[in-house]
């Protein structure tokens, strides 16, 4: 009863099971490495924040890229703002999601050179080619204190660079780019400055990068791993149930010919009834028998 089995439609139907199992597999791994991974970064946050502060001479220098190792360390820098080589970066979002600029401003520093500094968030201009009202950096010799991070890159932060952008105003933080606007050496990478506060409360500090949740990514991975552990299931009880319905269909079929077969004897032994020679003479309605007679 399971040669339907090779029949196309269960053929095709195999494969198909036989080719979700292990791509089902496969995206409930790549989603727990997506939860390991975010485990893994939200510990190193959490440490990095809670490290006492460093200079950003003893971590950075010009044109070095900071390891993943060193993003949100802790770091001071202290020297003047350069507010003559100040740039916005653009299309920006606030802790409410509003749109806007980051304010970058160079420091430099006691020997001469300059690292990048992320003063915080301003509204953007109600024309996008205007430079938005920022308010102007502290005057004189500062102590920044800030998160460090790395340059960001297009491939690293999904953005485009674009040319030709109105004056002061980039899509990016580079070092790199920067340090051939100022004609200074420039540290790799750029903080981000959580004291002092800024006055007024503008530009807007960045807050803290979140490092409490985890996502769904584990629970998305067992979802993955449940539905592969499914098929084959699914597959066992769609045979069988086929193989059922064939079963009825066949014991159906059968009892329908043997019916069939039943009633023509009856009609045979129905069709001798009637008067025949040798048979007993009908009553009539007065109990009196009618006598054949034969022809001479």
């Amino acid at each position: 009863m399971y040669r339907f089995l090779l029949s196309r439609q269960w053929v095709i139907l195999t494969l198909v099971a036989l080719a979700l199992i292990p791509v089902m597999i496969e995206l409930g791994f790549w989603q727990f490495h997506r939860h390991e991974r975010r485990v893994t970064q939200n510990t190193l946050i959490a440490d990095n924040l809670k490290a006492a502060p460093v200079p950003v001479e003893e971590l950075t220098s010009p044109g070095h890229v900071v390891p993943r190792a060193d993003y949100w360390r802790q770091v001071t820098a202290t020297g003047t703002f350069d507010t003559a080589h100040e740039v916005v970066v653009r299309r920006r979002t606030s802790s409410d999601d509003r749109i806007g600029a980051h304010v970058l401003t160079p420091l430099v520093l006691r020997d001469g050179t300059v690292v990048l500094v992320n003063r915080g968030w301003v509204p953007a201009a109600a024309d996008q080619r205007d430079y938005p009202e920022v308010p102007p950096a502290p005057r004189g010799e500062v102590t920044v204190t800030g998160r460090l991070k790395a340059d960001e890159t297009t491939g690293a932060s999904g953005i485009k660079d674009l040319k030709g952008l109105p004056d002061r105003q980039v899509m990016l933080i580079s070092s790199g780019q920067q340090a051939e606007l100022i004609g200074r050496e420039v540290l790799g990478g750029y903080v981000e400055q959580t004291e002092p506060a800024a006055a007024g409360g503008s530009p807007e500090q960045i807050p803290e990068p979140d490092h409490e949740s985890i996502g769904a990514h584990m629970a998305y991975a067992v979802q993955w791993w449940l539905f592969a552990a499914g098929v084959p299931v699914g597959w066992i009880v769609l045979a069988r149930r086929e193989k059922r319905d064939r079963e009825a269909a066949s014991e159906a079929a059968s009892g329908t010919s043997s019916g069939e077969g039943g009633d023509g004897g009856d009609g045979g032994t129905g069709g001798g009834d009637g008067p025949r020679g040798g048979a007993p003479d009908a009553p009539q309605e007065d109990g009196s028998a009618i006598q054949a007679t034969s022809p001479r």
